[in-house]
């Protein structure tokens, strides 16, 4: 059973939190009912996101078993026998999406959506450079967008393209994370990393980087409800720096879900952005409509 829970990867759902973030910025987070559906909408998305999580472990089981970290999954180490893993594919996958169909077909389609993403960057993409960090990213695109059809609500475009330059940002580092910590043997663990070099993932790095923080900035100023939102510039400035710190001097960083629960400036950083977005949303002076 232990075994079985790991395969789910619950430390990633932290990802699916996303979903929250048109419900926030709707100025609808103390809304009981959507509040639930938000919730409801996060289960579906760590079921169904799980389901990708395990084929890909089924899928790379050998390739993992080189990896010093990735050889200790449970389906890479014997934990968890290929044809259990199938099994429990099968079964949250039908709860997954049986249970999005219920909350609303149009959020089970953006959950179709989000689902044949990840598959075909499991089975097409992961192993071509540069595509396959950003077919990452359009994952947190479609947990934004499940977000807002969720509960019916509009997402700004801003909002969208901040948060594809910080899934790419987050991507492109992993990948840096990765060719450090793998070093001369990256391309035999995965094959595109052969063709990365820490130099091109600078420049992506610093491309990424500029992207995110210049998105949220005119976000915050011209699309969100107030543009006090401003006064939350400063958490995610520090909290792409330390990010670029932890993976550049500290040779971590290259699983974004580990850093959050094991970083702690980045965590607190995290409860802290959160904290002042509700209190600038709660008391600032809002756009007239």
């Amino acid at each position: 059973m232990t075994a079985a829970i790991r395969a789910l990867r619950p430390k990633q759902w932290s990802k699916n939190v996303l979903l929250f973030a048109a419900l926030v910025f709707s100025l609808n987070y103390d809304n009981k009912e959507l509040f639930l559906r938000v919730l409801a909408g996060f289960g579906c998305f760590c079921l169904i996101s799980s389901v990708g999580y395990i084929y890909n472990d089924i899928r790379d089981r050998e390739a993992d078993r080189l990896h010093p970290k990735k050889k200790k999954r449970p389906i890479a180490s014997g934990e968890l026998s290929v044809p259990a893993a199938w099994v429990l594919l099968s079964l949250i996958a039908t709860a997954g999406f049986a249970w999005s169909y219920l909350l609303s077909p149009l959020f089970a389609v953006v959950a179709g959506a989000y689902f044949i993403s990840t598959l075909s960057y499991s089975l097409f993409f992961k192993d071509h450079v540069i595509i396959d960090v950003m077919m990452i990213a359009g994952g947190f695109l479609w947990r934004a967008a499940a977000g807002a059809v969720v509960i019916s609500v509009t997402i700004s475009p801003w909002l969208l393209l901040c948060t594809g330059f910080l899934a790419l940002f987050l991507g492109f580092n992993k990948r840096r994370g990765e060719l450090q910590l793998l070093e001369d043997q990256a391309g035999q663990h995965r094959k595109n990393l052969a063709e990365y070099t820490p130099d091109l993932l600078d420049e992506f790095q610093s491309i990424t980087t500029s992207g995110t923080v210049i998105s949220y900035a005119i976000y915050t100023v011209l699309a969100s409800p107030t543009p006090w939102l401003l006064l939350t510039l400063p958490h995610v400035l520090y909290g792409i720096f330390r990010y670029i710190y932890l993976v550049q001097v500290k040779n971590e960083g290259g699983a974004p879900d580990e850093t959050l629960y094991k970083d702690r400036p980045i965590l607190i950083t995290c409860l802290l952005y959160l904290a002042t977005v509700i209190a600038v949303l709660a008391w600032a002076p809002l756009r007239a409509v």
